[in-house]
C-alpha cells in the first residue's frame, strides 16, 4: 500500500532553518504532485507548497521567499527546506501526494502522511 513517512520535524529558534523529508512507497513517486501542508492547533489545514511533476513549484504567500520545495524522484522523496523560521510557523506539517495536475486544496490529495511537529520558539 502506499505510504508517506514524514522527518525532520523539532524545536528551532525563531530565524533558525529545519529540512522536511518526505519518503514515499508503494507508487510511481515520479507521476504525482507532492505537496506540504500544514495545521496548527484550532486551525484547518493550510497549503504550504506544491512540487509538479514538472518541477513546478508553487508556495503559499506566508512561505514565499523562505521555504523551498524540491524532490529526488530516484528516492521517491520530497524536501521542504525552512529558513527564517517565524513562531508563526509552528504546526504539524504534512506531506502529500496528489495523482493530478497542482492543487491548493488538500481535498484533492490522495495519500498523506502521518505529520511532523515543527515548533519555533520567539
Amino acid at each position: 500500500q502506499v505510504q508517506l513517512v514524514e522527518s525532520g520535524g523539532g524545536l528551532v529558534q525563531a530565524g533558525g532553518s529545519l529540512r522536511l523529508s518526505c519518503s514515499a512507497s508503494g507508487l510511481i513517486f515520479s507521476t504525482y504532485t507532492v505537496g506540504w501542508f500544514r495545521q496548527a492547533p484550532g486551525k484547518e489545514r493550510d497549503f504550504v507548497a506544491a512540487l509538479s511533476r514538472t518541477y513546478s513549484p508553487w508556495y503559499a504567500d506566508s512561505v514565499k521567499g523562505r521555504f523551498t520545495i524540491s524532490r529526488d524522484n530516484a528516492k521517491s522523496t520530497v524536501y521542504l527546506q525552512m529558513n527564517n523560521l517565524k513562531s508563526e510557523d509552528t504546526a504539524v506539517y504534512y506531506c502529500a501526494a496528489d495523482r493530478g495536475i497542482v492543487t491548493l486544496s488538500p481535498a484533492n490529495y490522495d495519500y498523506w502522511g502521518q505529520g511532523t511537529q515543527v515548533t519555533v520558539s520567539s
